[in-house]
């Protein structure tokens, strides 16, 4: 076929060619001969082009890869098209550990200077010493840095091994040989494999099935998002229901992922039958199985739908980078100015000398002779010194466990500014407990929850004399049970406990209960309970204390036991959990004894004062509660009829099926139910903290450190604990940044904020993408200069992007401190990064430049071992420095009166030796004890 040519212009023939040319080989020829045959004056338009093209390509081979969205028919690995599983966080290879390292060390000046002088003195005619008394402490430097690297990076190499050769089970499509036992990085996209328990996931996943029949697993994040509470997660149904693992290559189907994010708290995906059946089910967080998670218990089948870079986990990770301190910066820039005064005194000895002769070699030799005002020893004194008080750090008996990983910037730590901290196991021991309860006409603390149970009892008792009655005057007994009743219900807590006792409880009805059922009694110590938010766990160990206990839960049913030992069965129907959008979580149960269908809602007061009907008390309970330092929670229920709940469940089964705005329209079908509902009661739960944490951070408030506070958690948590562990002072206000969208609303945001003085800041993490990305100056500078700044909702990207941006527009030095692996990226992005070893594993620990065992030991790290770290570095500097002044000094006299004699530049020897030698091991034990 031809194509009329005369109608293209150049730029068009050749994109033409090149996107039509066979790929045997003569594509170039094609090309080359269309060029010849066209316009000479168009030659250099086609030449750039052919460039151009060839850039492309080369970004498409080289270039970072593009994420994109897949779809994975099940059964089948997709090899080739995506990244292998595997991770790499050294930041050396064999051909570029010793370059860079290198690069690294000869990039600043006051190396590079000593360099020179070494090379120089391989010339004879201005040398004027031995080698070794040059090159001796250069390499000892050298040496030392270099082998520090290759350990640093030789142990990060070791710790990616491990993860990357984990033996995971994949599954085959072989009866004789179910599956095989294969390496984590030979995992590819599409591959079915298990999961056993107390096991890593080794990439990111969809759970298809698990060894529990409801299709429950319950995981443990915290090396992902610093939590370590237990998470359930659901299987896909209609893979749950097959009857073996094997008959997951028999089906059809496949799956929708959306692609790669680095936010851990989403996902948007369709599992679609292609066979018979033809149906489809939506996807989300719930479904998935996040790389570094740990499977709590039984046993999990997914399919991989990330690999490697693409993980949610890897996404979420910074690179390691080599850290400079402070003072070496500043040695380096004095060390500039020194060498000026050399120049600027050789001038003047080679004037008084005269310019006759050879004098470019008397010029060089008068820097060499003066170059003892920059003493080759200082960086050997001050690597000495450093080292010697990073031992004592870790020897220091008030500090047992400290251990320091970083030995190149212990006086860092006496020049902090600005303190960054997580929440969650750091400030907190993420241990929550009810402490009080409040119905609007009558409340109860910790004192008085006995009596909490004696109505409870009570209620029981007369509940037949209440039950239906639509004008009766609830009593008070009657409150409280409701109140409690929705506690024991509105949540997403599941017991573990193990019973050998067989129960009935198919009917539903107490009648049917047998004498052993009102009996059987479960004890304390063989009850414990596991959900995704400590303070849900909190409210189900009260109502468990005041005798309404949880005793069963699955993914369909959920059984509570009264007092008086009778089971009452509740069938779950719809379950919403807790967003940082929506703020608040909620639950439609049917009583299977009465037939009710009733839907609670417990949230924060901010969302939930719109939903319940009008009360005059609400927002001064929970303002109380909340000066307090307890976090609150509103709790309402709604009663629904069977048409009612009907028409809802349509609306919200369409809903979730949608693959575009599937999260506006769930909130919009849910919204449309969360009217004019009956307010129950308003809960306040306590976070306990860490030993002494008020006392160290009023410690380091006084000392002039700011401190910010970056978290994952929800605002009202991050807002409770800052107010309780005194991060923010009680004569301080608070602001609460609104949510914010738009370039408007944040500009109005950060006015409001601008009028407040001496006022804590509270901001999301989705408020504060959006004041960087429009005025990120002006929210630097009022954050900047916020007596304390509270951050929600932070991914681990964000917590590292917020130091980033605290270095940049106010140059002063910063240290994160943290016990996750969720705080790895901003200890490693701080100039100190302080890992705590605690609950949540020790990937926080091995990744800080310092180890701490509690968070209360950071006071006496900064305020005394970094104050005297950095005084007695800057003294001894101080001191190598002014011993060149004087020596120098003496040999310009000496050099003026013998004009470069033999004796001259023997004492420079005898300088050079005395310099690097002698004073090296009194200087440094005189400084640093």
């Amino acid at each position: 076929m031809e194509f009329p040519m005369q109608d293209f212009d150049c730029d068009q023939e050749t994109t033409f060619l090149l996107a039509n040319s066979s790929s045997n080989g003569n594509d170039m020829d094609v090309i080359q001969t269309s060029v010849r045959n066209r316009n000479p004056k168009r030659r250099r338009s086609i030449g750039s082009i052919l460039c151009g093209c060839w850039c492309t390509f080369f970004r498409r081979c080289c270039g970072p890869r593009e994420l994109r969205s897949r779809n994975i028919l099940l059964g089948k690995s997709t090899p080739g098209q995506f990244p292998a599983n595997a991770i790499r966080n050294q930041k050396y290879n064999i051909i570029t550990f010793l370059p860079l390292v290198l690069y690294q060390q000869f990039k600043f000046f006051l190396n590079m200077y000593f360099l020179i002088m070494a090379t120089s003195q391989f010339v004879p005619d201005i040398r004027i010493g031995y080698l070794y008394t040059y090159w001796g402490p250069l390499c000892f430097v050298l040496l030392v840095t270099i082998s520090r690297e290759a350990i640093d990076d030789w142990r990060r190499h070791k710790r990616d091994q491990e993860v990357n050769n984990q033996k995971c089970k994949r599954l085959l499509n072989d009866l004789n040989k179910p599956f095989e036992t294969v390496a984590a990085h030979k995992l590819k996209v599409g591959d079915l494999i298990i999961v056993d328990k107390d096991e890593r996931v080794p990439a990111d996943l969809v759970l298809l099935r698990t060894s529990e029949s409801s299709g429950a697993v319950f995981v443990r994040t915290d090396q992902l998002d610093g939590e370590t509470d237990w998470k359930l997660r659901l299987a896909v149904p209609a893979t749950q229901k097959l009857a073996s693992d094997c008959q997951l290559f028999e089906i059809n189907a496949s799956i929708y992922a959306e692609k790669p994010q680095k936010d851990i708290h989403s996902f948007i995906g369709t599992f679609s039958r292609l066979d018979s059946l033809n149906s489809d089910e939506s996807l989300n967080l719930e479904n998935t199985l996040w790389t570094n998670c740990v499977i709590a218990s039984g046993q999990a089948t997914g399919v991989v739908i990330y690999t490697g870079p693409e993980t949610r986990s890897v996404m979420n990770n910074s690179a390691p980078r080599s850290k400079v301190g402070l003072l070496d910066i500043e040695v380096n820039t004095i060390t500039k100015l020194l060498f000026a005064a050399v120049i600027g005194l050789t001038l003047i000895m080679m004037a008084l000398k005269g310019f006759n002769g050879p004098w470019y070699r008397y010029m060089f030799r008068f820097i060499l002779l003066f170059s003892y005002i920059i003493p080759i020893s200082l960086r050997v004194n001050l690597d000495m010194g450093k080292s010697f008080y990073s031992w004592a750090i870790g020897k220091d008996p008030a500090m047992k466990g400290t251990a320091v990983r970083c030995t190149t910037i212990p006086e860092e730590l006496g020049r902090i500014s600005y303190l960054l901290s997580d929440k969650t196991g750091t400030l907190t021991q993420n241990s929550m407990v009810l402490k009080r309860l409040h119905m609007g006409t009558v409340s109860f603390a910790t004192d008085s929850f006995d009596e909490v149970s004696t109505c409870l009892r009570n209620s029981y008792n007369i509940e037949n004399l209440t039950v239906g009655s639509e004008k009766f005057r609830r009593s008070e007994n009657i409150r409280i049970k409701e109140a409690v009743q929705a506690l024991a219900l509105c949540h997403n807590v599941t017991p573990m406990c193990d019973t050998t006792e067989k129960k009935d409880t198919d009917s539903g009805s107490f009648g049917s209960e047998t004498e052993a059922d009102h009996h059987l009694q479960i004890s304390d110590q063989e009850v414990t309970y596991q959900a995704s938010s400590p303070d849900e766990v909190a409210l189900v160990q009260w109502t468990h204390q005041v005798g309404l206990t949880l005793s069963h839960r699955d993914l369909t049913s959920m059984q509570l036991r009264r007092p008086d030992g009778r089971l009452m069965n509740y069938s779950i129907l719809q379950v919403f959990p807790f967003k940082s959008e929506t703020k608040r979580m909620g639950i439609i149960v049917k009583d299977l004894y009465t037939g009710e269908i009733i839907f609670y809602v417990k949230g924060a007061d901010v969302v939930m004062s719109a939903i319940v009907q009008y009360t005059d008390w609400l927002d001064e309970e929970v303002g109380n509660m909340a000066r307090d330092g307890l976090r609150t929670l509103v709790v309402a229920k709604k009663d629904l009829t069977e048409e009612q709940y009907l028409d809802f469940e349509a609306r919200y089964d369409a809903a979730r099926l949608s693959k575009t705005d599937r999260g506006a329209r769930v909130a919009q079908v849910v919204e449309s139910l969360e009217r004019e509902m009956e307010l129950l009661c308003v809960t306040g739960v306590e976070d306990k903290l860490q030993d002494n944490v008020r006392s160290t951070l009023e410690l380091l408030r006084n000392a002039g450190i700011k401190i910010w506070m970056l978290t994952g958690d929800k605002l009202e948590t991050a807002t409770c604990i800052a107010k309780s562990s005194s991060l923010v002072s009680k004569t301080q206000g608070l602001h609460v940044f609104k949510k914010v969208v738009t370039r408007t609303d944040a500009h109005l945001e950060l006015n409001s904020y601008r009028r407040k003085q001496d006022c804590a800041l509270v901001i999301s993490g989705e408020s504060l993408d959006v004041c960087l990305l429009y005025y990120q100056p002006e929210f630097m500078e009022l954050a900047t200069a916020a007596p304390a700044v509270v951050c929600c909702r932070c991914s681990p990207t964000q917590k590292a992007q917020v130091v980033q941006l605290i270095q940049k527009h106010t140059g002063k030095r910063t240290a994160a401190v943290g016990d996750g692996g969720n705080d790895v990226s901003m200890i490693q992005q701080a100039d100190a990064g302080i890992g705590i070893e605690g609950r949540e594993g020790k990937q926080a620990s091995l990744a800080g430049d310092f180890s701490i065992p509690q968070f209360s030991h950071l006071a006496r790290l900064l305020l005394v071992h970094g104050r005297k770290s950095y005084k007695r570095s800057a003294s001894l500097a101080q001191f190598v420095i002014h011993r060149g002044l004087i020596i120098s000094t003496m040999q310009a006299v000496f050099s003026s009166v013998f004009y470069l004699s033999s004796v001259a530049l023997y004492q420079g020897f005898l300088m050079v030796g005395y310099a690097t030698v002698y004073t090296m091991f009194p200087v440094g034990i005189q400084f640093g004890a």
